[in-house]
């Protein structure tokens, strides 16, 4: 299964055309889900794992991968299904991701290929869907529904991360103005209320977008109206979202005469030199790695007006 991702360096390419790579898998059911390439570091038969005690019931057991001790996740477990059997399926892989600084494998009955698709088919999860809060996108592949569950948020439910911005920056964030509100565009609701209490412990207000495409509807409509300046201090955008990933937000901001000096930065799961480079290919002021509340906070108090 390796061979899946071996060209992963050509595929980054993809996400400049607004195009994503998708993993399909199983779990358990006839349902196929998703998970985008980029965070993916490679897919393997199943481990041998050690429980840990003390453990998220979550979290089948550890693996060595390569020389490092792995968690792995019980994806189906970790949305609402029940329990994969860890010993009853022989053809059970492991998808070894890496996002949110970290590196954790997600225990799946069993994964299918690898499809290329325009983000604009990527669409939002239907309201009212059982399943609704796990997922950050729905798309059609071949006839068949595919759900894209909100790993972020899987992540967010074994990991306690630490959300508050330390005194110190909060201290610095009372130099700046707070009359602009911050607009952050992020297709998951875990990562916006992330970054959302963040940002209001710098003492900004905030507008949230679900994605590109509609983030880039809203500024227009300020744009129309002159009310940009006055308006919206900088953007904080994700890269990986349905209709229009966050590369192409920006380029059409920058390509816009009324929106150009906005400040962007690119706030991702992904992390790496690639997304370096394209942060200079799109014209992005800067990129951060999700997520640390006070790189975040210095980022935004850096780009922000100081007078």
């Amino acid at each position: 299964m390796s061979q899946f991702i071996d060209d992963i360096d050509q595929r980054t390419r993809l996400v400049g055309q607004n195009r994503m790579e998708l993993l399909l898998f199983y779990l358990g059911g006839q349902q196929i889900f998703g998970i985008n390439v980029f965070k993916v570091r490679e897919v393997i038969a199943k481990p041998t794992l050690r429980h840990l005690p003390g453990s998220s019931p979550m979290v089948c057991g550890v693996a060595n991968i390569r020389g490092r001790t792995v968690s792995v996740i019980d994806l189906a477990r970790a949305i609402g299904f029940d329990p994969m059997p860890v010993d009853q399926n022989n053809d059970a892989k492991v998808i070894v991701t890496e996002f949110n600084r970290s590196v954790q494998g997600f225990w799946v009955s069993a994964v299918d290929r690898i499809v290329n698709l325009n983000w604009e088919t990527i669409k939002p999860p239907p309201r009212g869907t059982e399943r609704e809060s796990y997922l950050v996108a729905v798309t059609e592949v071949d006839g068949h529904l595919v759900e894209i569950i909100d790993v972020e948020r899987v992540f967010a439910q074994i990991n306690n991360l630490n959300l508050d911005v330390s005194g110190e920056i909060q201290t610095l964030a009372k130099q700046v103005p707070h009359d602009r509100h911050i607009l952050i565009v992020d297709d998951s609701l875990v990562a916006r209320k992330q970054i959302e209490r963040s940002i209001s412990e710098l003492g900004f207000r905030t507008e949230s977008r679900a994605d590109g495409k509609a983030a880039l509807e809203y500024l227009e409509e300020l744009a129309a109206a002159d009310r940009v300046k006055d308006s919206i201090e900088l953007v904080i955008t994700d890269i990986e979202m349905p209709r229009m990933d966050g590369y192409t937000l920006t380029r059409k901001i920058r390509e816009n005469a009324k929106l150009k000096d906005l400040c962007v930065i690119l706030h991702s799961s992904l992390s790496g030199q690639f997304n370096i480079d394209m942060v200079k290919r799109a014209g992005a002021n800067d990129f951060l790695a999700k997520f640390d509340p006070d790189e975040l906070g210095a980022t935004v108090l850096k780009y922000a007006r100081h007078s």
